[in-house]
């Protein structure tokens, strides 16, 4: 038997391969025979009404074998998922520790059923501000991407309170974090007017918003990867989205 850990890892790791692999769930759901909507559900954990069977044949379209745990040809799942991600993480962190922010990082949640992973939940004391930070390496499904954004978002007070102990925020805002790559920028740039619609805001009131956090923002933003002792100071990596000419 899978423990809830387990079966949230081996999601995001089924999750990290096919985007690896730029391929959208459609597409894995159409090699292994299954529905979209299973493939959604493998990949966030939720896999009561999920058979072996259809696991197996999700995995085999992504040349993953299951055996209790979840290898690759390639040999470097756990990289694949962490490293990354693990960058970006930490220099947000590091940032918003400097700006008076208090940030927590992969915060777990289940809240009426939904359960998941917050990359960064952040809370200012002063203003009483909550952010909720999505981190994405890749940009492969922005319609998948979107909803799972609102969902997080819609569970923001719900998870800050019950787990942390941040209540009653005066403000909720969120910030989709893009790791900077030509193939990201195209992407984002492909889809700008479903991004804006749903993240209005620039990176000039992000960078006003973090500073002061006195009003609300929902943005993208792009962030370059950094080794460690290269952090440049300042909110520097946040970019309008821009249609593509």
């Amino acid at each position: 038997m899978l423990s809830a850990v387990d079966v949230l890892r081996l999601g995001a790791i089924l999750r990290a391969v096919r985007i690896r692999k730029d391929l959208r769930q459609v597409d894995v759901a159409r090699l292994a025979r299954v529905s979209e909507s299973t493939v959604s559900r493998i990949e966030r954990g939720h896999l009561g009404p999920v058979t072996l069977g259809t696991l197996a044949a999700v995995a085999r379209a992504l040349e993953v074998t299951l055996d209790h745990r979840a290898w690759s040809r390639a040999g470097d799942l756990d990289r694949l998922v962490n490293r990354r991600h693990a960058v970006l993480v930490e220099d947000l962190v590091t940032r918003l520790v400097g700006l008076g922010w208090l940030p927590r990082p992969e915060v777990s949640f289940n809240e009426h059923g939904e359960r998941g992973f917050i990359d960064v939940l952040a809370w200012h004391p002063i203003e009483r501000a909550l952010l909720l930070i999505e981190v994405k390496t890749e940009i492969v499904d922005v319609g998948e991407l979107l909803g799972t954004l609102d969902r997080k978002r819609r569970l923001a007070r719900a998870v800050a309170a019950n787990a942390l102990g941040w209540r009653e925020p005066a403000t909720v805002s969120v910030v989709l974090i893009v790791g900077e790559s030509r193939t990201n920028r195209r992407r984002v740039a492909n889809h700008a007017a479903s991004l804006r619609a749903a993240l209005p805001d620039d990176g000039r009131q992000v960078r006003r918003y973090l500073r002061r956090p006195a009003f609300a923002v929902a943005a993208v933003a792009f962030w370059p990867y950094h080794h460690a002792g290269t952090v440049r100071p300042g909110f520097s990596a946040v970019r309008r989205v821009r249609r593509a000419r």
